[in-house]
């Protein structure tokens, strides 16, 4: 019997290599909203981020999630997402 492979992703953070599971993913949806998708099971692109606030906060500062979804993201997405990742803890 074979072992299952665990799926990894990278966190657009830190830049870490973890499995899918102990990350949280970043949708943008099909119609431009960005928002966490605790499931991961939304429609849309998706970005991957460690579960701790941390991380968000380095991928905010390069820009690297406006680059992934090629679009600007207001302050108040960042900040939605920084108080749900925060009470998550």
């Amino acid at each position: 019997m074979q072992a299952r492979k665990i799926p990894l992703r990278m966190c657009t953070g830190c830049g870490e290599h973890k499995p899918k599971k102990e990350l949280v993913r970043v949708v943008k949806s099909p119609t431009g909203e960005i928002s966490l998708d605790l499931t991961g099971r939304k429609a849309g692109r998706g970005a991957y981020l460690c579960r701790n606030v941390e991380c968000l906060r380095k991928a905010r500062k390069a820009r690297r999630m406006e680059r992934l979804f090629s679009c600007q993201i207001p302050d108040e997405v960042y900040d939605q997402m920084e108080g749900e990742m925060g009470a998550g803890e």
